[in-house]
């Protein structure tokens, strides 16, 4: 069995907010917090509404800084690179998911996940094979030219998975990526992207209220009072 590398590591993680309620006291989110991800992994976080779920994948994607505390992905520290290289590197190597799929609603599902490869650099041609690929490995090689509005909201999110994929990131951020589906679709998400996880040796943080989806991951944690919890 190959031995996992570590992808991204938080360390001692901070993050609050200032407030113009309570005397102007800054509002904390997030204390010490950390965490790994290593490839082939998946990772679930709980917590109740509001208690920083989503400001820590923010947090660890680049997209939001914390106030203390090292992001280091992939033996780089984020808060050394500057806004382009940041982007960059999310586009590259980095995939999201979200409980909106948010396709482009004037382009087709083909095109919505080889936009992606193109900006990162691929030609169009191999942007739109890899595109293919991943929309037959979904199960919509039928649906290739539907744009959104054409597509079920189960198929917008295997849409969404293919273009999180598309160009073969270190890992997927995702947040609710069933939390607007019918139990069905959530099932066919689900197993979809953990399968695909495993097969392409991704590391998966999964933002969720989902107790069972939770479950199914390699490792649970709890955010409760600003920290992690090992969901027992």
């Amino acid at each position: 069995m190959m031995k996992s590398s570590e992808v991204l590591s938080l360390k001692q993680v901070s993050k609050s907010f200032p407030a113009t309620l309570r005397g102007g006291q800054p509002i904390h989110i997030l204390q010490q917090v950390d965490l790994s991800l290593s490839d082939s992994t998946s990772v679930a976080i709980t917590g109740r509404s509001g208690s920083g779920k989503s400001t820590l994948l923010q947090i660890s994607a680049g997209l939001l800084s914390c106030d203390s505390g090292q992001v280091i992905f992939e033996n780089r520290e984020l808060s050394t690179l500057d806004d382009v290289r940041l982007s960059m590197l999310r586009c590259r190597r980095m995939g999201f998911i979200f409980q909106s799929s948010l396709l482009l609603d004037d382009f087709n599902a083909l095109e919505n996940v080889q936009i992606p490869a193109m900006i990162a650099g691929c030609s169009e041609k191999e942007a739109q094979k890899r595109a293919l690929n991943l929309l037959q490995t979904v199960g919509l090689a039928d649906r290739l030219y539907h744009t959104s509005d054409q597509l079920s909201g189960g198929e917008r999110q295997r849409v969404a998975i293919a273009r999180a994929l598309v160009n073969e990131p270190a890992v997927i951020f995702a947040d609710e990526p069933t939390g607007s589906l019918d139990e069905r679709n959530a099932q066919l998400v689900e197993d979809l992207l953990l399968n695909l996880v495993a097969e392409r040796k991704v590391a998966l943080m999964l933002i969720t209220h989902n107790n069972v989806f939770a479950a199914r991951c390699d490792f649970v944690y709890h955010l409760h009072n600003r920290n992690l919890e090992v969901d027992a």
